[in-house]
């Protein structure tokens, strides 16, 4: 399984999950069913009946909402790697490291006497 596409992977584990998920309704429902048949009122009974009911159709639900999700993942990573494998590399080529250009900085003090003779030629 190490070299199986993830996608093929997903939908395994998906069938997995629904399988364990649907098994685990049905015992329920057998539970229910036959605490249905025990039940020494005709109300009590047929209130069991119902949940039997409602638990097979809540985990039909969920199972399916399981399995689109699992479709919908598996589909999205396929499409990714066959656009990842079809897209050209672009290669790049190293570029030199930039060399900061050194600036002059004048010196405070020649440009201060600078000054300083500028105002008393004035």
């Amino acid at each position: 399984m190490a070299d199986a596409d993830l996608d093929v992977v997903i939908r395994q584990l998906a069938r997995q999950l629904h399988t364990g998920l649907m098994s685990r309704a049905k015992e329920r429902r057998d539970r229910f069913n036959g605490l249905a048949a025990k039940a020494k009122s005709n109300e009590t009974g047929t209130r069991f009946k119902m949940m039997a009911k409602a638990t097979m159709e809540q985990a039909t639900a969920a199972a399916r909402r399981l399995q689109m999700s699992a479709d919908n993942v598996a589909d999205s990573y396929a499409r990714a790697m066959r656009l990842a494998a079809s897209t050209p590399i672009a290669v790049k080529a190293e570029k030199p490291a930039k060399e900061k250009p050194v600036k002059e900085k004048p010196v405070k003090k020649a440009a201060k006497a600078k000054k300083a003779k500028a105002k008393k030629a004035e």
